[in-house]
């Protein structure tokens, strides 16, 4: 069975649904960057690391928070009041713990197979413009 088989993604924990939506957001966020820009590998990290960081995933939820649905504010807020071991020592444990709840946010979506929500999400928390 594959994940995004999964009858019913909010029995998941929010860290594993965390766990799913850094990798989808991840994979976007790429896919985006090699669409605009042929470049090396080594060019093409370095944009994504300013993308998927815990503050700019923090920054993104703070620009599309008010448009959530319900349910996807109460995912959100499950995946950044999930209790982790540990925060990287770069981030700022707050931007961490809203990251954590973006992720959470995407992988649900993801398992729920709203593909259409995700990128609409994805272009406002970013911008279109800027990535």
């Amino acid at each position: 069975m594959f994940l995004s088989e999964c009858e019913n993604p909010q029995q998941l924990s929010p860290l594993v649904l965390a766990f799913v939506g850094d990798a989808i957001y991840g994979l976007l966020v790429r896919e985006r960057l090699v669409l605009i820009a042929n470049t090396s590998v080594g060019n093409l990290h370095r944009k994504s690391v300013k993308y998927v960081s815990a503050k700019a995933q923090a920054a993104a939820i703070d620009k599309i928070e008010k448009e959530l649905t319900e349910e996807e504010d109460r995912i959100f807020k499950r995946g950044r009041n999930a209790s982790v071991n540990s925060v990287p020592k770069n981030a700022d444990v707050a931007d961490y713990h809203k990251a954590t709840g973006f992720e959470a946010l995407m992988g649900y979506l993801y398992l729920k197979d709203d593909f259409s929500r995700i990128i609409e999400l994805v272009r406002a928390g970013i911008g279109e413009d800027k990535i």
